[in-house]
């Protein structure tokens, strides 16, 4: 079995959700590739993404990444050779990943959140999905307090 990436071992990091660790808690990650037309590839290596409101969803036994925004490609802006912005984008996952996360889904409050695009180390186009539930209000909370305890202590111990 391969071995799980660290973040630093990240190519070119594309999109990240930031705002996705701060809404949902994370339970597990799962790296999968996406289906892309070329001048989306071009697109998205030119910088020019968005994967802030978007989700993944399991729809007739396929897993598809929805509302995920793709700038544009200048050279390609015809209708022959460019692409639709807001289309849905398929995503490549083994099957028992697939079940794995349909049971995951299937459980109460669980959500699909992508939380990084990016190029690997190979230069093939990957997305980091993550399987979390909903935070609310009072955990929102505690996450900053405690995001504001390690500023504050760093800033102490480097002084």
């Amino acid at each position: 079995m391969a071995q799980k990436k660290k973040p630093s071992e990240i190519g070119k990091l594309v999109a990240e959700n930031r705002k996705a660790r701060y809404n949902y808690a994370v339970e597990d990650t799962l790296e999968t590739g996406i289906v892309l037309q070329g001048s989306e590839v071009k697109s998205l290596r030119a910088g020019g993404a968005n994967i802030a409101e978007s989700y993944a969803s399991v729809e007739n036994g396929e897993l598809w990444l929805i509302n995920s925004y793709v700038a544009p490609f200048g050279q390609a802006m015809n209708r022959a050779f460019g692409h639709e912005e807001r289309r849905h984008r398929k995503l490549l996952v083994s099957k028992r990943e697939l079940a794995r996360l349909w049971q995951g889904v299937g459980r109460e409050g669980m959500t699909l959140v992508p939380l990084k695009l990016y190029f690997n180390e190979r230069g093939i186009a990957k997305l980091l999905l993550g399987l979390a539930k909903g935070k609310k209000q009072q955990d929102k909370r505690d996450t900053e307090k405690k995001r504001d305890w390690q500023r504050q202590k760093a800033r102490l111990l480097g002084n």
